[in-house]
């Protein structure tokens, strides 16, 4: 099973069978009601509740404060269901990940963060 959100700036993609979230472009949606579509993928996976999550983010290269929301609360959701281990990929070269994705590991500690 494949979900996928696409938009002509962004795209959100869940490949079933490797248990991967892929967020690709940029990512300028208002506030909760434009995340909702993208909650709600989330919200499914995390309920799938695969051994292992990973969510790759290497080709985001824009996420506003209400996306980088969305992300903080799909870690918070996924270690409280404590079902599934989060594997994040991000890349050094996109500004705003260094920062924000550290930022995760202090909500989940047990979260595996990679940069490429």
């Amino acid at each position: 099973m494949v979900m996928e959100i696409k938009d002509q700036d962004y795209s959100v993609v869940y490949d079933e069978a490797s248990a991967t979230i892929t967020c690709d472009g940029l990512m300028r949606l208002r506030g909760t009601e434009e995340y909702a579509p993208i909650v709600a993928l989330l919200d499914q996976v995390k309920d799938l509740a695969p051994a292992t999550i990973t969510l790759d983010v290497q080709n985001l290269r824009f996420l506003n404060s209400s996306g980088i929301n969305v992300l903080f609360k799909f870690v918070i959701d996924v270690r409280e269901l404590g079902k599934s281990e989060l594997v994040v990929l991000g890349s050094s070269l996109v500004p705003w990940q260094g920062k924000s994705l550290k930022n995760l590991q202090r909500l989940m500690p047990q979260l595996r963060l990679k940069f490429i």
